[in-house]
């Protein structure tokens, strides 16, 4: 077991290097302004930043945004709303890059209040897409005056953005020399603004890598530096492609200094009250964690054997739910063998929860940094089961190799996992062969073929401009070049709306099929994360329970993005007596901690209710918004039929035991009649009825939801909750009466 009191702190960066590359830097605007102190959570300021102009401008923020959007998310999408028009695209000047933290955002005293919210409109989807990030950033852009940074318009050449919150200075500047990879990029500039070592703490870095210039999967990585170890983490707005809208720009990075950091920054307006819930919570993580999942000791991580015991986990492009090999990757290996134990590995002060684990000096095999030794942050659940058994994998070795060449390149390590499993596939069929792959042999569980396909990705080269597409577009590719058939490939490529599945296989979950198709965003678990509840706990064990669950949960998740919380704390670790209440899957005694914080920090008390209304308000506003690109209707809702049953045969005689029980129990079949069936009538069977659950399921939810059998929020609905604006009116009432 690696212990943090081993770990050799990692070497200094070269100052002399840094120092002729900043002297290399050329200012083409410099502001100073009077930083505003925070009241009750809020600056009430927004900082925009026209690329194209090299134009900064402070802006205040309307109480009525205020009221009606919350923080966060919801003044990410408004701004990022007003910034564009129904025919912007990804690409277009004017698509911003919106960025906000949230009232919450930065107190100190509970677990998970460093989240920062990312939203553009998306190069994968079309439509905008949000994403809850952790680092520093959030928080010292905050600390300096801004509730929200718009980022729009386009440089000429890559500049880094400087945001002082002590000095109170902004800067634009040219930045020619600088590495584009983000472990070396971020270490670069925070040794660069930082005043000297002790300060680098006080030092936040964005940037993507080297990968965004022309890969749809990019991502953006948030900085933080760690004292102990002498490194700068990272952590990621990983879905949907905002790397590829921030490198599109021509910004290499932002760096936000803010010196500082203490209990009551927030200016808060009962701070006993945070004192009170976040002491509770603390002694729950120390009492609770090792008992409940050992969050702590391996991180996100943990769930792989759970979920592979549930047939939950991914594997092989979702065509099982677990692997017998699950054992090579358990939480003890983790833990024993590869995580550094004993590290306060919060990525926001004050958090217990410490699951932002890290693999130190681990070794590198392949790429530009062969035979170093790096610092791994990771990995999370997600990016273990993506880049592991979804593709064959389960060496801990290379599923940290791919981690940390996807964080360094700038690529989504969800988008890749799942991308590279359809790839997978799609080789195993004949779609692709070693000739149109340029010589990769990308059969399931080939790390040598899988690791030099991300380089490739990263370098713009060979097949690696293909897999840069994402898994929406290769299949346009594949069909047109006639390699493949679209209805198989529509089939098994997990995506929908543009981006690809986060890693849950939910055949067996109508609730999590739910969770994914009817998001605003795409199939990301943080809107309904239902597979736990649904399949594991048995918590939703009716259609109404799942119906009503897919009203419920996509609402109370979304608050977390206004006001700048990471969700993990509310159901990760549960108090003790949480089962015993009347709606444990709630975690009633957390949601009261999250209405205590918010009254807390703003002095505005809220309900339940309240709190539900308040996210339904921004949750429609994200609906109409992708109406007003062209989206956001029943059809966009569709889903794959791999994430609803088996597209194959092997699929289906793998779990033949299953499917036949279900065809007498769920179809009402007679066990002579199931019997009597060819396979491809079974298949054929078991289809039409999962089909038609799903589409009853869609009956049931968007009426609950304020919206017509079309996925169209209701003209009533918006009056209700006060969001009958001119502009959401305009989109909406036209649609009213149209049908499916």
């Amino acid at each position: 077991m690696i212990q943090m009191c081993n770990v050799p702190r990692y070497a200094d960066a070269d100052m002399a290097e840094i120092q002729k590359m900043r002297e290399a830097h050329q200012v083409l605007k410099h502001v100073d302004y009077e930083p505003k102190d925070l009241y009750h959570g809020y600056t009430d300021k927004r900082l925009r930043i026209d690329l194209s102009a090299n134009s900064v401008e402070i802006l205040d923020i309307p109480q009525e945004v205020k009221e009606k959007f919350v923080g966060g998310k919801g003044y990410c999408l408004r701004y990022l709303w007003d910034a564009t028009n129904p025919e912007t695209k990804w690409d277009s000047p004017e698509n911003a890059i919106t960025m906000s933290a949230g009232p919450i955002a930065g107190i100190t005293q509970y677990a998970g209040t460093g989240k920062c919210l990312v939203c553009t409109i998306s190069p994968m989807t079309d439509i905008p897409i949000d994403s809850n990030v952790g680092g520093y950033f959030g928080p010292f852009l905050k600390f300096s005056g801004f509730d929200v940074l718009e980022l729009t318009g386009k440089a000429e050449e890559d500049v880094i953005i400087v945001i002082d919150g002590n000095k109170g200075t902004i800067s634009i500047e040219k930045a020619p020399l600088e590495h584009k990879d983000a472990h070396v990029l971020g270490e670069e500039l925070t040794a660069m603004y930082a005043e000297d070592e002790k300060d680098r703490k006080n030092v936040a870095v964005v940037c993507s890598g080297s990968a965004s210039e022309h890969c749809n999967l990019s991502m953006l990585n948030f900085t933080f530096y760690d004292p102990k170890r002498n490194v700068v983490r990272l952590k990621q707005a990983g879905r949907g492609g905002i790397g590829r809208v921030f490198a599109n720009k021509h910004v290499k990075a932002l760096v936000c200094r803010f010196k500082g950091v203490k209990a009551n920054l927030n200016h808060v307006y009962d701070i006993g009250i945070l004192n009170k819930d976040g002491l509770k919570f603390h002694r729950e993580i120390a009492t609770l964690d090792d008992k409940q999942n050992s969050m702590r000791k391996s991180g996100t991580a943990y769930s792989l054997r759970t979920l592979s015991d549930y047939d939950i986990l991914p594997t092989r492009n979702y065509k099982y739910g677990g692997t017998d090999k699950i054992d090579e990757m358990a939480p003890e290996v983790w833990q024993n063998q590869w995580l550094t134990q004993g590290g306060a590995d919060g990525c926001w002060y004050g958090c217990s929860m410490a699951c932002a684990k890290t693999a130190d000096h681990f070794l590198l095999k392949t790429g530009p940094y062969k035979g170093q030794r790096v610092c791994v942050d990771g990995p999370e659940y997600e990016s273990a089961a993506g880049l592991g058994p979804n593709c064959g994998i389960t060496d801990p070795q290379a599923i940290l190799e791919l981690n940390f060449y996807c964080d360094t390149y700038g690529v989504d390590t969800i988008s890749y996992g799942t991308m590279t499993a359809f790839l997978m596939e799609c080789y195993e069929n004949g779609i692709l062969n070693k000739e149109r792959t340029g010589g990769l042999e990308l059969e399931w569980g080939n790390i040598e073929a899988d690791l030099e396909m991300l380089h490739l990705m990263a370098r713009n080269e060979g097949f690696g401009k293909i897999a840069a597409l994402g898994s929406h577009k290769q299949k346009e590719y594949f069909a047109k070049m006639g390699w493949g058939d679209m209805a198989f490939m529509n089939d098994i490529a997990m995506e929908q709306k543009g981006l690809e599945y986060s890693e849950y296989s939910s055949k067996e979950s109508l609730a999590q099929q739910g969770g994914y198709g009817l998001t605003n965003k795409g199939p990301q678990h943080d809107e309904a994360w239902l597979i736990f509840m649904d399949q594991v706990n048995n918590q939703i064990p009716t259609f109404e329970d799942k119906a009503e669950a897919l009203y419920y949960y996509p609402m109370f998740r979304t608050w977390f993005g206004l006001l700048g919380l990471c969700k993990l704390p509310w159901n990760d670790i549960v108090p003790a007596d949480n089962s015993l209440t009347d709606e444990p899957a709630k975690v009633p005694e957390h949601v009261d901690n999250y209405l205590d914080l918010f009254y807390g920090v703003t002095g505005v008390r809220i309900d339940r209710d309240d709190m539900i209304r308040q996210s339904e308000r921004v949750y429609n506003f994200q609906r109409i918004f992708n109406i007003r690109l062209g989206k956001g209707l029943r059809k966009n809702d569709a889903i794959p039929y791999r994430s609803q049953g088996p597209v194959t045969e092997e699929e289906y005689l793998s779990r033949q035991e299953r499917y036949d029980g279900q065809l007498v129990e769920q179809v009402g079949l007679t066990p002579e009649q199931v019997k009597n069936m060819s396979l491809q009538e079974k298949m054929a069977a078991t289809r039409k009825h999962r089909e038609a659950e799903y589409e009853r399921l869609i009956d049931a939810v968007y009426p609950k939801r304020g919206w017509t059998l079309n996925g169209v929020p209701t003209v009533a609905h918006l009056k209700e909750l006060g969001m009958d604006l001119p502009e959401l009116l305009a989109v909406v009432e036209p649609l009213q009466d149209a049908q499916p």
